[in-house]
């Protein structure tokens, strides 16, 4: 005989009575998963959705782009806000911030055109 450690001993049964199976216990059970059935969503929704993505994708296409191409330009170094500060200047024109520069703006378009791929409906 294999006992259960939920069940109370046979021997407490002038206390329990009588003993029961785990079935018939009244304990209170975890509510049941109810499967709400779920509307389709409305129109307006799913073109607000496809709106902003699309202008989320031409947001990040537009920036990744400018920061790719701006830092290799004259504009970038020779800007009249930085000409009071020479050192900052110099910082900038560097090699190494143009190339930080760039590769955000190609993390930039990556992100974009990611979101644009994986980009799904919903139902």
């Amino acid at each position: 005989m294999i006992s259960d450690p939920k069940l109370p001993f046979a021997g407490d049964s002038g206390s329990v009575g009588e003993l029961k199976s785990p079935a018939e216990t009244s304990v209170p059970l975890a509510p049941a998963a109810v499967s709400v059935a779920r509307r389709p969503p409305s129109v307006a929704r799913v073109w607000f959705r496809r709106i902003g993505v699309l202008l989320f994708v031409f947001l990040c296409a537009t920036l990744g782009v400018m920061l790719m191409i701006l830092p290799w330009r004259p504009e970038w170094s020779d800007n009249p806000l930085l000409l009071p500060y020479p050192t900052f200047r110099a910082i900038v024109g560097s090699g190494f911030v143009r190339g930080v520069s760039t590769g955000l703006g190609v993390l930039n378009v990556w992100i974009g055109f990611w979101e644009a791929i994986r980009y799904e409906e919903e139902e």
